[in-house]
């Protein structure tokens, strides 16, 4: 009986084990079906219209660097196009004698190499700094300098530097008097501008912005050798934008693209660039509204956005362009100061420059070009990588000062990947570190 009643319950253990082999193989086949759509989804090509309607070619060929109209003279800067200032200010933006520990030169923190940025979250000159390092790279077209707009042109920002303790901290004084000893650039200077200032009245060290010695050596000068001093010093910073304004992008794999898309009738053209990397230049154009603010060959309106950037931990929040208004205006080297070359009827930026609450938190829009050199990004160097920017944009969270203007975009993880796919096409890197060597 024993043996019987064992029989049978082995029979049974065998009866069911094929149902449970069954019962496993109907599971994986239901979990598997889903799981090979989204890789066939992920792994497919990206799904084009063949053909670019009017509007979007139209947006396309706006991008390319062939749309780039010849930069407008700068008539704060009378030397803005002179090619003997412009070598000048080649020397002088290389120059580590131009800082207080004789380490630093402007192009300590805007390396060629790097798309004249510097790589690092926040600017370190004798000290560190209080902002991320923008590039240089057509700089010269925007009417605003400074995240914040601080500087009203591209000479008076130059100047800044200079003078602040924690970037170059050369001095007033000293930058004169090294441009009236030193043969070379006292001879490129004079060419270009009036006589120096004679070096035997110049003290070693004295600005209107230094430490407490140096204000107070700058508090007891006669006037008009302040004024002396000042203008050679403006002439300085004329000299640097002169060079500056050759510092344009070169051409990118996009550039290519977007020529052949407006010379043969709109096609797609692809091959030029990879189909996911039409397919982040389509969501550029469209669905996730970038060119809004990045438009243009230089890929910026060169105005100014909050778009809900938080702080660096431990940092307070910067009210960006509402301080830089102010901050533009109080500069003695602005486009209405004594030491402008304009008309006060050509600074109209200035004059009517907005200065509504609406701009808390606001900061400048960069250019996108070779932006996948730049990294860090934004104006503290809040955010690491690109992959991070795509998910701040697509979620859009709410800003800590003024209000967010951006809104979520609601983009899958891999329209994100494409639209940075895109981004790679703008990188173009400088072949020289000046463009008058």
């Amino acid at each position: 009986m024993a043996d019987r009643i064992r029989h049978q319950a082995g029979r049974g253990r065998r009866r069911r084990q094929p149902r449970i082999r069954i019962v496993n193989k109907r599971a994986l086949a239901i979990f598997a079906l889903p799981a090979a759509a989204i890789l066939i989804w992920l792994l497919a090509p990206a799904s084009l219209p063949e053909r670019w309607n009017e509007s979007e070619a139209a947006l396309i060929a706006s991008l390319s660097l062939s749309a780039l109209t010849p930069l407008q003279p700068d008539p704060s800067n009378a030397a803005a196009d002179d090619e003997r200032a412009a070598r000048l200010g080649q020397r002088l933006f290389f120059d580590l004698r131009l800082s207080a520990n004789g380490a630093v030169s402007c192009a300590s923190c805007h390396r060629p190499e790097l798309a004249f940025t510097d790589g690092l979250p926040i600017a370190l000159g004798t000290g560190p700094g209080r902002r991320h390092t923008p590039g240089l790279l057509g700089a010269a077209y925007s009417p605003w300098f400074y995240w914040d707009g601080r500087r009203d042109s591209q000479w008076a920002q130059a100047l800044t530097p200079l003078e602040t303790h924690f970037e170059q901290g050369a001095g007033r004084s000293a930058i004169v008097r090294l441009l009236a000893t030193d043969p070379e650039y006292k001879a490129l200077y004079e060419e270009v501008f009036s006589a120096m200032p004679d070096p035997t009245h110049l003290p070693d060290s004295a600005s209107p912005l230094g430490g407490d010695s140096e204000r107070e050596a700058w508090r007891t000068l006669d006037p008009e050798l302040r004024f002396e001093i000042s203008t050679a010093f403006a002439n300085a910073g004329k000299a640097l934008a002169a060079y500056q304004r050759k510092l344009l992008p070169e051409r990118s794999r996009f550039d290519d693209y977007a020529d052949a898309v407006a010379g043969d009738g709109a096609a797609r053209q692809e091959g030029t660039l990879s189909r996911e990397e039409i397919a982040g230049l389509d969501l550029f154009i469209g669905e996730a509204q970038c060119i809004n603010c990045h438009n243009g060959p230089l890929f910026t309106n060169h105005d100014f956005h909050n778009t809900g950037i938080l702080p660096v931990f431990g940092k307070l929040p910067s009210l960006g362009r509402f301080d830089g208004v102010r901050l533009a205006r109080e500069d003695p080297f602005n486009c209405l100061g004594e030491f402008s070359d304009s008309a006060p009827a050509e600074c109209a930026e200035l004059r009517f420059a907005r200065d509504d609450n609406e701009l808390a938190g606001a900061h400048k829009t960069p250019g996108l070009r070779n932006v996948t050199l730049t990294a860090p990004y934004m104006h503290t160097g809040q955010i690491a990588t690109l992959e991070e920017v795509m998910l701040h944009y697509n979620e859009a969270p709410t800003a800590m000062v003024g209000h967010n203007e951006a809104k979520p975009l609601g983009l899958s993880s891999r329209q994100m990947r494409q639209l940075e796919a895109f981004l790679h096409t703008l990188e173009a890197r400088a072949r020289h570190a000046s463009p008058l060597q």
